[in-house]
Formats: structure tokens, sequence, C-alpha cells
């Protein structure tokens, strides 16, 4: 497995913008690999990509034809970093696999951790995965398979199965000796503690290297380890574990059976990317996106994706409009109304949606309890009240100047402040009552909240001004 240099020399400098940002790749640099492997020449391949990091290549991989990505993984070999396939868009690694050969997809597997081995093999179906385990070495295969009968986005899934373990009658010397004369292939390419473990393999506790380092060399594991880890199920859910490491600050924490038995650790760097993809699903989400959309995707199946939930919004837009219509004779009446009436209902949308991203966020990450839910619903009736109180003066004195009713003045103020705490009602009661429904918030509030503000901006402010002008 290959990793950047920071001290090497070369075209690797070709990847440092003028602006300095991280992660981007000069054209002039693209287009040189791509010119390489157009060529068919192996070595300036190497030469040019022989030392990127992982994620650099992925992004190197990603600006490259399409044409270009297998060839440049067929060119450079064994100096092919596989992990980097882990860090490119879905499509396009199904796409660089369908060109590839099987024997070339289980060597480059065979060289990665097992978890990250898994996220490659998850792309492919059963048969495929069945021929690419068989050719694979068995100690690989068999960790691979094994993983595989986990449930899918359980800790099973996520962790890593190359463990350091010893008996607890080993001493500190003992230990240091054995990491010092094991070979590479032996242990984690990183790992932070030692774990102790009984014969039937049942996790006694671990041994952190720092203090593995600083005791006595004749101090025996069992006198020095910490039993008080948080131990993770195999079966746990990844967002759930994600939240431990969170909570407790964690780097990594070991993986147990039912039994009790040691099976895995997760390493901080795999709860980084479970935090990065639930952001990512829960933004998406949010704004009717597909979880599973990548920018690599096709128009016609981006436009698919999008339509259902365009179709809704459009549902709720005419169910707002309808309000307007009830009203169609007092606009006639007063053109004023129909200029000032969207100022109130677009406030009453924001402000709901600035409740709502909050109270989403607040439930996907559990911050959102039965011990607080009632002190968030007051302390956002109250945001929205003051906040309605505040623009509606300012869109009163701004209507007067306007227009020169001081009286439309009064009922825009009135009818901000009746839409605002509407729309913090909304934001936060119609994402709870789905939560509770066993509904996604984060893919159905929009809407249903929009349709509030809408509703109720309008609703208000035509009835406000009906009372106030006398119009019929």
């Amino acid at each position: 497995m290959t990793h950047f240099d920071p001290e090497s020399q070369g075209d690797v400098a070709e990847l440092a913008p003028e602006d300095g940002e991280e992660g981007v790749i000069r054209p002039e640099f693209v287009a040189d690999v791509a010119d390489a492997v157009a060529a068919e020449d192996p070595d300036e391949v190497r030469r040019l990509a022989g030392e990127l990091h992982e994620a650099d290549l992925a992004t190197l991989i990603e600006n490259l034809p399409s044409d270009s990505r297998p060839k440049l993984i067929e060119l450079m070999g064994r100096d092919f970093d596989f992990a980097a396939l882990t860090e490119v868009d879905s499509n396009i690694r199904d796409q660089i696999f369908e060109e590839l050969q099987t024997r070339t997809v289980a060597e480059g597997m065979s060289e990665l951790e097992p978890d990250d081995a898994l996220v490659l093999l998850e792309d492919f179906n059963r048969k495929e995965q069945s021929e690419i385990l068989e050719a694979m070495p068995a100690i690989e295969r068999v960790a691979l398979q094994r993983s595989l009968e986990y449930p899918e986005n359980s800790a099973g899934r996520l962790m890593q199965t190359t463990l350091v373990t010893a008996p607890p009658f080993w001493t500190a010397g003992q230990m240091i000796d054995f990491l010092r004369d094991a070979p590479e292939e032996d242990l984690p390419e990183s790992f932070f503690e030692i774990f102790v473990v009984d014969p039937a393999h049942r996790l006694l506790g671990t041994v952190f290297l720092d203090q593995l380092l600083r005791v006595n060399a004749q101090a025996e594991l069992g006198n020095i380890l910490d039993t008080d880890r948080r131990r993770i199920d195999v079966d746990e859910d990844r967002e759930d574990v994600a939240r431990l490491f969170q909570r407790y600050n964690l780097i990594s924490a070991p993986v147990v059976d039912r039994a009790e038995r040691l099976v895995g650790v997760v390493t901080i760097d795999d709860v980084v990317d479970v935090i990065r993809e639930e952001a990512d699903e829960e933004i998406k989400a949010l704004g009717g996106v597909s979880p599973s959309e990548e920018l690599s995707d096709s128009i016609w199946w981006t436009a698919k994706s999008r339509f259902l939930w365009l179709f809704v919004n459009l549902i709720t837009a005419f169910i707002a409009s309808s309000v307007l219509g009830i009203f169609q004779n007092q606009l006639q009446k007063m053109v004023a109304l129909a200029v000032l009436a969207p100022i109130v209902a677009s406030q009453g949308g924001n402000a709901a949606t600035q409740t709502m991203t909050v109270v989403v966020r607040a439930l996907a990450t559990r911050q959102l309890t039965k011990l607080n839910t009632w002190r968030v619903i007051g302390r956002e009736v109250f945001v929205g009240g003051l906040n309605g109180a505040i623009f509606g003066i300012i869109t009163g004195v701004g209507a007067l100047f306007w227009f020169g009713l001081p009286g439309l003045g009064i009922v825009i103020a009135f009818a901000m402040v009746t839409n605002l705490l509407a729309g913090a009602l909304g934001g936060i009661l119609i994402p709870l009552a789905l939560h509770r429904l066993r509904i996604d918030p984060a893919v159905s509030s929009g809407a249903f909240v929009t349709t509030v503000t809408d509703c109720v901006g309008y609703g208000s402010f035509l009835t406000f001004a009906t009372l106030w002008f006398g119009l019929r």
C-alpha cells in the first residue's frame, strides 16, 4: 500500500493549486496523467501518481476521463492503492469494477484492511462477491466472509478484524519484544492498544501503547490493563457507535459478540466516515434529494429521483394558493395586499426552516429527549414571538412608508407575529410528530412546515386586513 511522502519531490508538488486549497488537483496534472495512460506508459504513470495519498488519488480518478480510470489501475499494478476506490463516487467505482478483471480486484482488496475491503466488496452482487473471495488468499477470504454475515450498517461491518491480543500473564517486556519481532503483515496498519484476552478469547481489558512503554518491563499485562473500556456489540447500529465515540471522546473501541468474545475494533477514522455519510444523508433529505444521489449520476436518473419530492411540493403549493383564492375579492380591491402577502409567508417559512433544521438534527443525534422536549418547545415559541415582534415592527414601518396606509402597517405587523409563532410551532411539532410515527422527519418535514407557514401567513394577513379595512 503506497502513502504520500511529504518530503518527496517531483510532479506530486503539482497537486497544490495556486490558492493552497487541499484536495484540489491542477488540470495540467490531470492532463499529464491522462496522456501517460493513453500512451500506456506504466513508468510515467507511476512517476506521476505513485506517491499520491489515497484521497488525492481518488480525486485524480474522478477527474480522469471514464475510459482512463481502469487503465490507470492496470498500468500502476501493485503500486495502485485500492483504498482510493473507497473515496470515489459509487457510480464511478461501479464503472471501474466493470472493466477490471476479478483477479485484479481480488489482489487489490487483499492488500486492504478488512473494513476498507468490505466497503468495496459490498458493491458487488452475491455471485460476484463469491468469485472475488475465491480469488483471495484464505486468511483474507475468511475474515471478509465473516464480516459479510453481520447486519448491514452494523458495527460488524464497520470494524477492523486485525487485532493485537495477548494473555494476561505476559509481561510488558514480552509484549514489546513481540511487537518488535512480529512480521509487518501480522499487525494492523495502525493501532493504539493491546487487547488482553482469556483462553476463550473473551475480552478482559486493554493496555494502551503509551502505558505499555511507561511501566516496568516485568509488569504483567493483567495487572495494568484497563477494564473500564467502552465495548461495542457486534450487531450495534453504526450511528449508535458514532454517538458513543462522540459522547466519550474515544479513539478506538473493542467490538464483542454476545459471549463477550473479542471480534474486532472500531477506530476513529471509521467513525469519521460514518459521521460524514450520515450528515450527507440528512442534508440531502432536508432538500428532498435521494441519499444515494451522486454528482456522477446521469441526468435522467437525477431528474427521476427528484420528481416525487417536487410533485409533493406542487400539491402543497396548490393548497397554499387556495387560501389566496378565498380572499380574491379583497385582493382585487387593494393591490397592496397582493404585494405584501408573500413577504409574511416567506418570512414565516424561513423562520420555520431554522427551527426545523435544529430539531431534525437534535432528533438525529438524540439530543432532543422527553426530558427537554417541552423546554425546547417553549424556547422556540418564545424566539418565534420575539422575532415576530421585531420583524413585525420593521415590516409595518416599511409598509407605512411604501403605501402611506397606517392601518396596513399594523395589519402586517400582527400577521408577521402570528406567522412566525406558527412557524416556530410547526418547525418543532411536525418533526416530533413524524418521529413519533417512525417516519424520517428529515425527509418529510419540509413540505408540511412550508404549507403551514404559507397558509397561516396568507390567511392571517388577509383576515386581519379584511377585519381592519372592512373589505368584503
